[in-house]
């Protein structure tokens, strides 16, 4: 058992290194390298506070980048299950395999059409709501790129090992200068100072109930929208138009699901973490949250706030399908029309 394990671990790692060596140059160099020092912590398993040398990261960047190197045009490897081979992207089977042994495996798509794969531990399955929820534990394999969390094929997986690291990783960056902003605020609901740990696991219980009601609202939107709508993510890869589509669909989905609950709830620490997390495309489309948010803030009208999230569901929903449409009547730049739409639609 020992040594199947061990071969199904380095296999699925292999196709981790596959997709890194061919991904690895999406991102850019400060966030590259940020990713590359928490990737070196999991693969050595160091605590989040040890200190890293300068030398010895920089050594084993250096391997890294040479075993990426070599295998840049392989093709991925089939998974060797109890004496069977698994395409690599058969999720559903391999997890009728894997699960009586207490571990969980998915593969699929991230931004810019990277494979994504991991292996792990099955710390839990259930079924809110007729939706399958697998939720991992200490992962045996992964790539440079660890989501804490996927929706796919109507199943949802949640990495806890890898939302842990994500929350360490943004508590690190925010005490560098400790700004008085919506992540500050998030993480003014705990003791990071003196109960670092305890503090970390408690974070990651609350705010992993918030990454499942995000799912659950992808879940919905992608019932509405079908396969057809990940056809066209896929065929504008590498674009600023899939980022754009991503985004839109994350803002339906969490203003149909995420916010109406933690609004409901009044849950304050979620909604600072959730506003703190918004970068890049998904803050740039929606500005009238972060106003929102900080006339919340001010005031705690939660009415105000929860009438905007309405209206950014009706928003959103009307956006998506639009896009769709273009898709579907095939423009001569499918691409640029697209774009054009999500600009004129800032909301």
């Amino acid at each position: 058992m020992k040594g199947t394990l061990r071969q199904l671990c380095c296999t699925v790692q292999r196709n981790c290194h596959i997709s890194d060596a061919r991904h690895g140059t999406d991102y850019g160099l400060c966030t590259y390298l940020l990713k590359m020092r928490e990737y070196y912590r999991w693969e050595n398993g160091l605590d989040y506070e040890a200190s890293l040398t300068n030398e010895s990261v920089g050594d084993w960047l250096t391997a890294r980048e040479a075993l990426w190197e070599s295998l840049v045009d392989d093709n991925f490897d089939s998974l060797p299950i109890d004496g069977q081979v698994y395409d690599p992207f058969d999720v559903e089977a391999i997890n009728q395999s894997l699960e009586p042994l207490g571990l969980v495996y998915s593969a699929g798509y991230g931004a810019k059409n990277k494979p994504l794969f991991f292996l792990g531990h099955l710390e839990r399955r259930e079924e809110p709501e007729g939706i399958s929820v697998w939720v991992a534990g200490r992962e045996l394999a992964r790539d440079l790129s660890a989501p804490a969390a996927m929706n796919q094929g109507g199943r949802i997986y949640i990495r806890r090992e890898s939302f842990r690291r994500l929350l360490w990783e943004k508590f690190e960056n925010w005490r560098w200068q400790r700004a008085d902003n919506a992540l500050g605020r998030a993480f003014s609901h705990y003791d990071f100072e003196s109960q670092l740990q305890s503090s970390l696991d408690l974070m990651v219980e609350k705010e992993l109930a918030a990454v499942l009601l995000h799912e659950k609202g992808e879940y919905q939107a992608g019932r509405i929208l079908g396969d057809q709508w990940n056809e066209m993510v896929l065929e504008l890869g590498h674009s600023a138009a899939e980022l754009m589509v991503r985004a839109v669909r994350d803002h339906w989905a969490d203003c149909q699901v995420t916010l109406p609950q933690l609004l409901e709830d009044e849950d304050v620490a979620s909604l600072h973490f959730y506003i703190g997390g918004l970068t890049g495309m998904r803050k740039s489309l929606f500005p009238a949250l972060i106003s929102a948010y900080e006339g919340w803030y001010q005031d705690r009208d939660w009415q105000r706030f929860y009438q905007l999230v309405s209206e950014g569901q009706a928003h959103w929903s009307g956006l998506a399908t639009r896009l769709l449409d273009c898709y579907r009547s095939r423009p001569v730049d499918t691409r640029s029309a697209i774009k054009q739409m999500v600009e004129e639609s800032i909301f």
